[in-house]
């Protein structure tokens, strides 16, 4: 009987510490959104290829960056911590006039972008809109696109890889680890440039290094007007 009692204990606190873990993990679940603004470690600068993003998703949204002959356009530049990231942050700053997203369009193909990446991300540096805007245009010249890329003339199908060494090879001050190639249904997707929060290239996170491993991938042509 004793030996019943100690297994049936045994059996209770195997499954209070189930249910202890799964309840710590719905709490941090939870707090994945609404963190403190302008706490975080870097920033990840996160360049998406348009003819993709107009493939599979923007034509179908009427998104104007599709009516465009853009190669690589700021998706957003996102505080990072060193495994996870901060969104829809808690902040006293005020949002982006309409003026402030519409002059952002020229490289985050629309003002819509460039609203939402403010909404999700922007918040969560900390700065104010006018100086995350500023901020993320500074990250984005400094990096420069291979242009090489842009002469393609007809889709080609190639290892991730290639796209990554194109980056590495305009951009000397990056190693391969500095930077993350992305695909998304068999398509080059994003180039992913991790950075300082004085813009300077650093390694990234171990939940941000993961490159794409397809080796025929499909990069299309920018099309022309």
């Amino acid at each position: 009987m004793a030996n019943s009692t100690h297994h049936k204990t045994d059996n209770n606190t195997q499954t209070w510490g189930v249910l202890g873990s799964y309840l710590l993990f719905s709490v941090s679940m939870a707090r994945a959104e609404g963190e403190a603004a302008g706490v975080f470690d870097y920033y990840v600068l996160s360049l998406s290829w348009s003819p993709t993003y107009c493939a599979l998703e923007g034509d179908a949204r009427g998104n104007p960056q599709c009516d465009r002959p853009l190669g690589w356009v700021l998706h957003g530049l996102w505080p990072q911590y060193e495994a996870g990231w901060p969104s829809y942050c808690r902040g006293v700053e005020s949002n982006p006039s309409r003026a402030d997203t519409a002059a952002m369009a020229d490289i985050m193909g629309s003002s819509g972008s460039a609203w939402h990446q403010w909404k999700k991300h922007g918040r969560c540096s900390g700065l104010s809109a006018d100086d995350y805007y500023a901020l993320s245009r500074l990250a984005y010249d400094r990096v420069v696109r291979p242009a090489l890329l842009r002469k393609l003339t007809d889709p080609v199908k190639l290892p991730a890889s290639v796209i990554e060494e194109a980056f590495l090879q305009a951009n000397p001050d990056l190693v391969a680890d500095m930077i993350t190639i992305t695909c998304k249904r068999d398509r080059i997707q994003e180039a992913r440039i991790c950075l300082t929060r004085d813009l300077e290239p650093r390694l990234c996170g171990a939940d941000v290094v993961r490159d794409c491993t397809m080796r025929d991938a499909l990069f299309e042509p920018i099309e022309s007007e």
